[in-house]
């Protein structure tokens, strides 16, 4: 059963705590889906003491933009993560069969309050926060609310 330390007001919170990530490692690319709490199985590809955090800059406030003005704010964020000298890999987050997606980035070298900060500058309602123990949902409404789960990572087909 997942964990909440309180469930954000927004309605779309549900939908975030299915989401799955397909991130681009150099080594192929990984799907990252919500398991149970406890549960941390597949390849992490940081330093166990390290967190990715994945962050989108589609569709603000969780409503609905059009593609010309998601891909500008994608590439907004991207190019801010290389002037600001972080690592990140290309991700790809949204449900589990693909009807909706979303261009992110998934981030090495964030704290979770910076994390928040990123996203609440482009409007994000949430972050997720990858470590070698937990899938985390973390609010980006300026308060500590997050929701706690385990991971599953497999290898995705090229």
């Amino acid at each position: 059963m997942p964990t909440d330390i309180a469930t954000p007001r927004t309605p779309q919170w549900t939908l975030y705590q299915q989401a799955v990530v397909d991130i681009e490692l150099p080594e192929g690319t990984v799907r990252v889906a919500p398991a149970p709490l406890g549960v941390a199985v597949g390849p992490f590809p940081a330093p166990h003491v390290a967190t990715v955090h994945i962050v989108t800059a589609h569709n603000p406030g969780g409503g609905s933009a059009s593609r010309q003005d998601n891909e500008r704010a994608h590439q907004e964020l991207l190019g801010l993560l290389r002037r600001r000298g972080l690592p990140f890999w290309p991700a790809v987050g949204g449900d589990a069969d693909g009807r909706h997606t979303e261009s992110s980035a998934a981030i090495v070298g964030l704290s979770d309050r910076e994390a928040r900060v990123l996203g609440q500058q482009f409007a994000q309602d949430a972050v997720f926060a990858w470590s070698a123990t937990t899938w985390r949902l973390l609010s980006c409404s300026g308060t500590e609310e997050a929701s706690t789960r385990g991971w599953q990572a497999t290898r995705r087909s090229q």
